[in-house]
């Protein structure tokens, strides 16, 4: 009689198949939130890989004591008016500041840029030999 032969034990792989493509799909997506998506790591303004920029169409300084947009002492608030003026898909920022300027004042000047509609952002540094 078949009814009582005793049956080989099987391992179903498929549904472990399953569950594993799941929770390595899980662990991706909770390791992607855990990396940083946005910031900024830099050091003013020296490099070993300046090169010389074209001509630009703004040049923003960041000064300890504020802002210089083209020789003209400028608030944060005009900036963002002076920007949103210009902004179009060529118009270029180059972003230069003294060794002094904190990486905050560099992300709010940065921020300013985004708001207002520019895209290509530049940053200026000098040669360091």
């Amino acid at each position: 009689m078949r009814y009582f032969e005793v049956k080989k034990p099987r391992i179903e792989i498929v549904p472990m198949i399953d569950i594993m493509l799941f929770l390595l799909v899980f662990f991706i997506m909770v390791a992607m939130r855990m990396i940083p998506s946005s910031g900024l790591v830099g050091h003013l303004p020296t490099s070993t890989t300046a090169q010389a920029l074209p001509q630009t169409k703004v040049l923003v300084e960041i000064h300890t004591d504020g802002l210089v947009v083209d020789e003209v002492p400028m608030t944060p608030e005009a900036l963002g008016n002076k920007l949103r003026l210009l902004a179009s898909d060529k118009t270029v920022v180059t972003i230069a500041g003294a060794a002094t300027a904190s990486l905050q004042q560099l992300a709010q000047v940065m921020d300013i840029c985004h708001q207002s509609g520019i895209t290509q952002i530049g940053l200026a540094t000098q040669n360091v030999k």
